[in-house]
């Protein structure tokens, strides 16, 4: 990985550590109209655990999960139940919400 890949990384971690930032770059990653979209909000899910300081494993304690299949379900081909991704948003400060498209 090149310097310029790292300085991005460092800087949006930074960035995702506060709550209000993480959120909308949460909800911008949903609004996204890409070919992967579960897979990148998953991907989004694990930088926000990594910019507070989760791990996988830490994370799936706290959200009494187990290891192994949050492992799988925050994987970018994972494919999370409902219950899993709500134990992982309110661990990370977060709650699902749904908003007409219109």
């Amino acid at each position: 990985m090149g310097r310029r890949s790292r300085d991005y990384e460092e800087t949006l971690l930074e960035r995702l550590r506060d709550r209000e930032y993480a959120g909308d770059y949460l909800n911008a990653v949903l609004a996204e109209d890409c070919a992967d979209p579960t897979g990148d909000f998953l991907a989004g899910l694990r930088l926000v655990a990594k910019a507070q300081g989760l791990t996988i494993t830490q994370l799936a304690h706290d959200a009494e999960l187990g290891r192994q299949a949050l492992y799988r379900s925050l994987s970018k081909q994972g494919n999370p139940e409902l219950e899993t991704l709500t134990r992982v948003l309110r661990e990370l400060g977060f709650r699902l919400a749904v908003e007409s498209a219109a």
